[in-house]
């Protein structure tokens, strides 16, 4: 192993590529910890003392806690993941987006270009509902910004968009001059700094309070190690479609007459169908910042946040809905069973049983629906042990006619209401961090082989989760 790693510092281009990636990252720590001006600090962490447990509680997570700390990179990358998403989807219903994601490298260009100005767009949006919302909270008498008015409400706006910007210019820097997909790496940067502060907690908890006891804590590290085993599980999962190549003959040699396998992932999207499905969620929530409580839309919107508050039932079920949706639209995107047909059918090769050309890919596609199925209800599962964990389902809040009563009498409390567990003994948090160290080492290890080095591992390759695209 400690060859391998000297190999790393013996590769110049490399060498450069992870040295600029920890160079992005720090960068993007320390401005995590640079305030937005104009607020007072101390009322700050009174009035987000109770967002911990809430959806603001995962975002604060993606953004390493700078939106708990209203830095200027309170934002983080949500606006670009949000623009991403709509422009994906406006590209099913857009002749204009639909031509322009099959016209290749030009085409991927205009469409980066629209995502970068409409990440502008959402960005001012939450932008000037956030500095709204901050002028009118206050604790114990004592109000949250210490100037309001014009100059509070545009310095803020121009502030946390900037920041936005700048998150978005890291991650692609990241992704065109250094290691990994830039964007996935800075909200995996996002979760592991939280990591100190959970094991302090946990320290606390058990030696300080003593509210925990050593069973408890063995059964919680018991119980991640099983996730973390599973994640890994699933997402080197894979289906193999065999293919048979004919012999041809070219010249003097013998091509072909070779048997292989066409790996298609279970779980293609990686944790993408997740963070699709929080953005979208998060859109009232900020609409609900901008509009306030007041009139009939300050009443609906209390309504909806209370409806879809975090680990209620809609919520949950939504949530859910979302997250499988979102893993057979984000396949969609990135997987053409049509191209992959037709590429197959031109090097000779096909499917025993099956003709080339359109069966082949209605085969293809029929198998990529089954698994994604899989890989969805996976994606649900994971996702919802956080929720448990710390709000639990709250079934019981469901109507009478419903079975809410019926669930508070049978159903145990700890279901219900949750055990107040930190999200870092979730899933989801997990599920990036597995998955994006899985991708990085991935490409380091494609980096030695493709130089004629090792790689990491003598037994086998790891396989990223977007292998099979």
């Amino acid at each position: 192993m400690m060859e391998n790693l000297k190999s790393l510092t013996e590769i110049p281009d490399l060498r450069k590529r992870i040295l600029f990636t920890l160079l992005m990252l720090a960068v993007y720590r320390l401005g995590s910890f640079v305030p937005t001006p104009g607020i007072n600090p101390d009322v700050l962490a009174q009035a987000l003392s109770s967002l911990g447990n809430t959806l603001f509680g995962l975002l604060s997570m993606f953004s390493g806690g700078s939106l708990n700390r209203l830095t200027v990179f309170a934002l983080g990358i949500m606006p670009y993941i949000t623009a991403s998403i709509i422009l994906q989807l406006l590209g099913v219903v857009s002749p204009t987006l639909e031509k322009l994601q099959k016209e290749g490298e030009l085409g991927r260009k205009k469409i980066t270009e629209y995502t970068r100005w409409m990440t502008v767009g959402l960005s001012l949006f939450q932008a000037f509902g956030i500095a709204i919302a901050l002028q009118k909270e206050t604790s114990a008498n004592v109000p949250l910004v210490t100037h309001p008015g014009l100059g509070f409400t545009l310095s803020t706006v121009l502030t946390l968009t900037t920041g936005a910007v700048f998150v978005m210019w890291l991650g692609e820097q990241i992704t065109a001059r250094g290691i990994g997909n830039g964007m996935s790496l800075l909200i995996f940067a996002g979760i592991v700094v939280g990591l100190p502060h959970a094991i302090a907690n946990l320290y606390q908890k058990v030696f300080v309070t003593r509210t925990w006891s050593f069973p408890i804590v063995f059964l919680l590290l018991a119980f991640m190690l099983v996730v973390v085993a599973f994640i890994v599980f699933v997402e080197r999962g894979e289906r193999r479609i065999p293919i048979q190549y004919a012999k041809r003959i070219v010249g003097r040699k013998v091509l072909g007459g070779v048997s292989t396998h066409l790996p298609l992932k279970v779980n293609s999207g990686g944790v993408m169908p997740i963070i699709f499905a929080v953005s979208i969620l998060t859109f009232p929530q900020t609409i609900a910042l901008f509009a306030g409580k007041q009139g009939t839309l300050g009443a609906v919107l209390t309504w909806f946040q209370t409806a879809f508050g975090w680990g209620e039932p809609l919520y949950t079920l939504t949530y859910v809905i979302m997250i499988i949706f979102f893993a057979h639209f984000y396949l969609s995107i990135i997987y053409n069973p049509d191209e992959v047909a037709d590429n197959v059918r031109k090097q000779g090769g096909f499917i025993p049983g099956i003709r080339p050309g359109k069966r082949t890919a209605d085969h293809l596609d029929d198998v990529l629906t089954k698994i994604t199925w899989v890989g969805g209800l996976y994606l649900a599962l994971i996702a919802l042990i956080p929720e448990v964990m710390l709000a639990g389902l709250r079934v019981n809040h469901l109507p009478v006619w419903m079975g809410g009563a019926w669930f508070d009498s049978n159903l145990p409390g700890w279901l219900l209401h949750g055990l107040n567990i930190n999200f870092y003994f979730g899933g989801t948090s997990l599920l990036i961090v597995v998955g994006v160290a899985m991708d990085t080492i991935q490409q380091v290890e494609a980096q030695l082989i493709m130089r004629h080095y090792e790689g990491f591992l003598k037994k086998g390759r790891v396989r990223g989760r977007r292998a099979a695209s």
